[in-house]
């Protein structure tokens, strides 16, 4: 069964009140940084905190009485586990969800207050994959599929059906890609209706799998190198959205986790929202690349499940790629007085101080010297720019840490 534009209606007429048409959000912000019109679609507010329940919801009310009997299982990190346990407890059906043991134990927690029986199993994805499936033949549980299902890949589509419907004229489309469920079904629904809209698939470039699946025109393995962008880090694309993406994608291209640390930070800073990597990868690429000037372009912001830990590296790599967050390493002389010429410098510059370390004791510090690790918050590029010649003019022996 292949997905269809007829699918996706259906998927749109019986998501009753529990799915969000979430808002279509115009950013005279990030239109100004691209030099486009740039509207944010916020799937990061639906409930669960990502489209997946769309799918999700879609894919369990249609299971017939006898497989809701059964009950449903899944594998999953993260979102998808969230959409299919709460999909389940409005079913009022029995959940069982497999996670890797290295899950988030906020994500674990959240997917159990849905009312899902957790597995922790394997360490990735495939591992917990494989004991799904065991469940399932054990069972007769129907497996959930994140993304390689007809009727989750049409529920995902209304998300472009709901763009088209509040922004006709819409130009560009640019929506992450992972398995590629959203990004087949967004393409179905939008090719059906208005065949010009150009759509742009972005990957993670530490997993390229459907950039190179669709440039090698067949299904390609590919990826696994670290990346913050864990909700599209997929090796191996499914094969009915790879079927979908090959005939009817524009383009896809890639980020890397740079780019996106820098648009999650300018969500947060600018628009004061908190988008998970995977999610900001469409805008991270706008921002960077900047490849649809003077167009009208919606970038899918796809999901707001992000680690409290990881939220606080994003604020500071944030802060130092933008020249508003130095952090210094300073050896001096073991004297009095030796680290006030330092501080007066930053005073002269304007900066602040935000933390200072000083060490005379390590092993690789001298003696008759100080190792002074300072983080210094500025205004931007421009005046650290001149704290650090100013240091230089006065020789001062410094390693700059970011």
């Amino acid at each position: 069964m292949d997905p269809t534009y007829d699918e996706i209606k259906k998927a749109n007429s019986m998501r009753g009140n529990e799915i969000k048409k979430t808002p279509l959000i115009h950013s005279p912000t990030f239109s100004e940084l691209t030099n486009s019109e740039i509207f944010l679609k916020a799937e990061f507010r639906q409930k669960t905190g990502s489209f997946k329940i769309r799918g999700a919801y879609y894919k369990i009310k249609s299971l017939s009485d006898d497989e809701k009997k059964h009950g449903v299982v899944a594998a999953s990190a993260g979102n998808h586990a969230q959409g299919v346990a709460l999909a389940s407890a409005l079913e009022k059906i029995p959940c069982t969800i497999v996670m890797p043991k290295n899950a988030s134990p906020a994500k674990v927690a959240a997917t159990k207050g849905y009312g899902a029986k957790v597995i922790l199993e394997g360490i990735n994805y495939d591992e917990s994959s494989a004991k799904a499936k065991e469940i399932a033949n054990e069972t007769g549980a129907t497996m959930i599929h994140a993304f390689d299902d007809p009727q989750i890949i049409a529920a995902q589509g209304v998300i472009g059906l709901e763009i088209l419907e509040e922004l006709p004229d819409v130009e560009e489309v640019y929506l992450p890609i992972g398995g590629g469920g959203l990004a087949a079904g967004v393409l179905i629904a939008i090719k059906e209706k208005n065949p010009d809209v150009k759509v742009v698939g972005v990957q993670s470039r530490s997993f390229p799998s459907m950039y190179e699946s669709v440039k090698q025109g067949s299904i390609t393995a590919t990826g696994g190198a670290r990346t913050i962008a864990d909700g599209i880090s997929v090796k191996i694309p499914g094969q009915l959205t790879f079927s979908v993406i090959n005939q009817l994608v524009d383009e896809v291209v890639l980020v890397d986790d740079t780019e996106i640390t820098k648009a999650m930070f300018l969500l947060m800073e600018r628009m004061k929202f908190v988008v998970e990597p995977a999610g900001a990868a469409s805008l991270a690429y706008l921002i960077s690349k900047k490849p649809a000037q003077g167009k009208k372009v919606v970038a899918i912001l796809a999901g707001g499940n992000v680690d409290m830990y990881l939220l606080g590296q994003i604020v500071d790599k944030g802060l130092a790629a933008m020249g508003r967050l130095l952090k210094l390493s300073v050896l001096l002389p073991d004297r009095p007085g030796a680290f006030k010429e330092i501080v007066d410098e930053i005073t002269l510059a304007n900066a602040n101080i935000v933390e200072v370390v000083h060490d005379r004791l390590s092993s690789n510090v001298n003696a008759g010297s100080a190792a002074v690790t300072m983080n210094l918050e500025t205004q931007g590029k421009e005046q650290a720019d001149a704290l650090i010649e100013a240091l230089r003019k006065k020789d001062v022996q410094f390693t700059l840490l970011t």
